[in-house]
């Protein structure tokens, strides 16, 4: 298996951790006082949905089935987003706190997977999707201190 699948495979689990995760958030936030940050954490859960289709088609491309269940520590994390997930109830300032959580981690990932030996295809998709989950963090951040 190559680096890019590799890499690949552990950036859909994480990608798929915050489609769940945003779409999660925002039904909670759905009937708050904010609505509109519902709105957000919906397009985000869509825009993680589109980087993970993304990333499946070039490992299509490529050969590789990269869409398969992920690694013991994706399975870990996907486990604690749930448990935090079900501790945090439905306050808006809890629910932002544990998307930030869920972003910090996909911000890691996405700077581990920059560390390896990528193809230059490859490398400009993650470059500019990490550069997306950066300024998503950064949105979910400010909804977090406006909570």
């Amino acid at each position: 298996m190559s680096d890019d699948a590799k890499v690949a495979k552990e950036l859909v689990e994480t990608l798929k951790d915050g489609e769940r995760g945003f779409a999660s958030a925002a039904e909670k936030l759905r009937d708050g006082d904010h609505p509109e940050w519902a709105t957000t954490l919906q397009r985000l859960s869509e825009q993680r949905a589109g980087f993970r289709r993304e990333i499946v088609e070039m490992g299509h491309e490529y050969g590789e089935d990269v869409d398969t269940s992920g690694s013991a520590t994706a399975a870990v994390h996907r486990g604690w987003i749930a448990l935090k997930d079900a501790l945090t109830g439905d306050d808006a300032g809890s629910v932002l706190g544990a998307a930030v959580t869920g972003e910090d981690h996909a911000v890691s990932e996405y700077e581990k997977a920059l560390e390896g030996d990528l193809s230059a295809g490859f490398r400009e998709v993650v470059t500019r999707q990490h550069a997306a989950v950066v300024a998503a963090r950064d949105e979910v951040k400010a909804l977090q201190v406006a909570a």
